[in-house]
């Protein structure tokens, strides 16, 4: 329902990856008044795939209702019929995969939940059908890098890199993992959170034809698959309706640091990108796939600590919050329910100021709410994703190289809190903190 706000009620959002496209369209949808800027000169996306589990889907059809519709053309999922519930297959990066194992074949190694139904598109397909379908293009704004904020008693007031200077209301942050807005939020009293952390591994990607690909990993391209392996992995799955294949191969170096300061990407000849599992043990149809990708290392880092999402009249959301490293594919879907908890009370703030209230104190207590209902579970949810990622490097304390025991921990519906909790209960939880603490 679109609120009666204030012209004077404004939110800039900046950065128009996944969680600020989210955010702007349930503001369009609620009728708040924004702004998105766009460091690029247009829509883009690393080209990857992304998926919604339950929790995501959930979440867009509250923000719009339409996008399924659109999701469901386009989106994949496993090919066999039986295995429509597999979120991911463990096998081994090794020779032979471990197809020779007990624990392995007939999805004995699989985890999901039969009312999971795992599906993927391309992240730039999800960014397209945004800014053509839902976002007006007069609220958005490319070539606008973030280069300075400036909060006064009633208003926030950004610098850009072109000179130009814009004055908002409420500044919400989804600039990506090496983001300016966090900065600002976390440098007076936790400077020590703001840089991304460096999770001591990397990986290779890819997306290739599906024929190609089947032509190197036959009919185990059905399913998504993890491969596990010491200091290495790789984790691979079908997109784009079954026509292509996303992969990444990852490399470990435990105790290692990322020499690129303010980079998470480093470019390498192809003879580097070989010679990083030249002498690893792996199958050798992972070289062949590996040969296809771009020599571009993709560093995994992640914002392991946070200890607030806002700062006055700035808040947080998507990787600028909580970056995760991408072993439970929740990344997006956790994005998008920032934006789902936000733009609910920003609308109610924009209520709030249509009827002529001071919003300072107001501003405060929403963006707390929404810290509060959204931080804990966030953090929970890249907390256990680094946790599998040193499962599939054979690094976790307890489980080292027992895929018996790895299994064990991730089929026993690890991800039952995160794919089905309950986003309208959320919604009203952050809405009643705010009123509560309004009213105190």
């Amino acid at each position: 329902m679109a609120v009666g706000s204030s012209s004077d009620f404004h939110v800039a959002i900046v950065g128009a990856g996944i969680a600020g496209l989210a955010l702007a369209i349930a503001l369009h949808n609620k009728g708040v008044p924004f702004t998105l800027y766009e460091e690029a000169k247009e829509y883009s996306a690393v080209g990857a795939g992304i998926g919604f589990a339950p929790n995501g889907m959930r979440t867009m059809d509250l923000i719009e209702p339409r996008f399924r519709q659109l999701y469901d053309k386009i989106c994949v999922g496993n090919k066999p019929e039986n295995a429509q519930w597999v979120f991911f297959e463990g096998m081994l990066l090794e020779e032979g995969l471990g197809q020779d194992k007990a624990w392995c074949g007939n999805l004995k190694s699989a985890w999901g939940h039969h009312d999971y139904n795992r599906k993927s598109v391309r992240d730039a397909w999800a960014i397209e059908q945004s800014r053509a379908y839902f976002i007006p293009i007069k609220n958005v704004k490319f070539n606008k890098r973030l280069t300075a904020i400036r909060e006064h008693p009633d208003k926030v007031v950004l610098e850009f890199a072109d000179g130009e200077t814009a004055t908002t209301s409420v500044l919400a942050g989804a600039d990506g993992i090496t983001s300016t807005v966090r900065e600002y939020v976390l440098q007076p009293l936790h400077p020590e959170q703001v840089a991304p952390v460096y999770a001591g591994a990397y990986c290779y990607r890819g997306v290739i034809p599906m024929s190609e690909a089947y032509e190197i990993l036959g009919d185990l391209t059905d399913v998504a698959k993890f491969y596990f392996g010491h200091n290495q992995g790789a984790v691979t799955y079908r997109i784009s309706g079954g026509e292509e294949f996303n992969f990444l191969l990852c490399k470990a170096e435990p105790n290692s640091d990322w020499a690129l300061d303010g980079r998470v990407t480093e470019k390498v000849t192809h003879e580097e990108m070989m010679a990083d599992f030249k002498d690893s043990g792996l199958d050798e149809r992972f070289r062949r796939l590996l040969s296809t990708a771009k020599p571009v290392r993709w560093g995994f880092f992640h914002h392991l600590r946070t200890a607030t999402y806002y700062r006055d009249r700035i808040a947080l959301l998507g990787d600028s919050a909580h970056a995760s490293l991408p072993f439970q594919a929740a990344g997006a879907a956790q994005g998008i329910e920032d934006a789902l908890i936000l733009s609910n009370i920003l609308a109610e703030l924009a209520r709030d100021s249509a009827r002529g209230e001071r919003m300072s104190g107001p501003i405060g207590a929403g963006l707390k709410a929404y810290d509060s209902v959204r931080r804990p579970r966030a953090q929970k949810q890249l907390e256990q994703a680094y946790e599998v990622g040193k499962m599939i490097y054979f690094q976790h304390e307890e489980t080292g190289d027992d895929m018996e025991k790895i299994l064990s921990i991730l089929q026993n519906d690890r991800l039952n809190w995160l794919w089905f909790h309950n986003l309208d209960e959320d919604v009203q939880r952050a809405l009643g903190i705010m009123r509560a603490e309004l009213k105190a």
